[in-house]
C-alpha cells in the first residue's frame, strides 16, 4: 500500500509541475484608449483567463482623463501608470518577456511607452487595436493641428513629433493591427489613409487584420483573434 501512495504522491507532484510549467506565460498589458478604462478590456480579459491566465498574469493601467479627453496626450501623467505597468508585468515575468495589447489612444501611448523605457527586446507581441499609428486627420497635420493637447505635438496630429519619434522603431519581436475602414474614429474624415496607408497599420508589422466593425467593435469582437495573436 506505501508503495502504491508513494507512486500516487509522485504522479500527483508529476501532473502539478506540468501545469505550473504549462501556466508560464508572457504576462499581458492592456492599455486602453483615450477616455476609455480597463473593463474596455472585458471580453479579452474573460478569454484570457479561460486560456489559463491569472489576474496576476494580466495587468490593466488606468490612464487620462475620463471627463476632458481632448487634454490626454502621450505625455507627463498618461504615461505613469502604463510604464508602471510595463515594468511591472516585465519584473513579474515568468519568461522574462510579455505581450502589449492596445486600443486606439492605448496603441501609440503604449508605444511610445516601451521605447522610452527599452523594452523592446522584452516585449514578444505587440497587437494594435483601432489605433492611430500615422496619425488623426482629425487633428490636423503639425504644426497646423487643432488647438488641443490630444492633436498637438505630443499627441495624433499628422506628423507630430511624437507619432514621428515611434513610426518604423520596433516594437516587439511580432508586431500586429487590427483594423477597420468603417471606423468612425480613425476614419472620421472620410478617408482611413495617411500617406497612402491604413493609419492603424504598424510599420514592419507581421499581419494586419480587417474588419467591418466599429472602433469600440474592433476592440470588443475580436478577443479570441487578440488571444491567438500573443499565443
Amino acid at each position: 500500500m506505501n508503495t502504491l501512495l508513494r507512486f500516487a504522491a509522485s504522479l500527483a507532484l508529476a501532473f502539478a509541475a506540468q501545469a505550473a510549467s504549462a501556466a508560464c506565460v508572457d504576462n499581458v498589458v492592456l492599455v486602453h484608449g483615450n477616455s476609455g478604462s480597463p473593463p474596455d478590456f472585458d471580453n479579452t480579459y474573460v478569454e484570457l483567463r479561460a486560456r489559463g491566465y491569472t489576474d496576476a498574469q494580466i495587468f490593466l493601467p488606468d490612464w487620462g482623463s475620463k471627463t476632458c479627453p481632448a487634454c490626454n496626450d502621450h505625455s507627463g501623467s498618461e504615461e505613469t501608470p502604463v510604464a508602471n505597468a510595463l515594468n511591472a508585468a516585465v519584473a513579474a515575468s515568468c519568461t522574462g518577456r510579455i505581450d502589449v495589447i492596445g486600443h486606439s489612444m492605448g496603441v501609440t501611448l503604449a508605444a511610445r511607452e516601451i521605447l522610452k523605457l527599452n523594452l523592446a527586446a522584452k516585449v514578444d507581441s505587440f497587437v494594435g487595436i483601432a489605433g492611430a499609428y500615422r496619425g488623426l486627420w482629425s487633428c490636423g497635420m503639425y504644426p497646423f493641428n487643432v488647438p488641443t493637447s490630444t492633436c498637438a505635438a505630443n499627441g495624433l496630429s499628422v506628423s507630430s513629433p511624437l507619432l514621428n519619434g515611434i513610426y518604423g522603431k520596433k516594437l516587439a519581436a511580432r508586431s500586429y493591427s487590427i483594423k477597420s475602414y468603417i471606423d468612425e474614429i480613425v476614419c472620421s474624415t472620410g478617408t482611413c489613409l495617411v500617406y497612402g496607408a491604413h493609419s492603424s497599420s504598424i510599420a514592419g508589422e507581421n499581419a494586419s487584420y480587417t474588419f467591418a466593425y466599429y472602433h469600440y467593435q474592433l476592440l470588443w469582437f475580436t478577443a479570441i483573434l487578440q488571444a491567438d495573436l500573443i499565443d
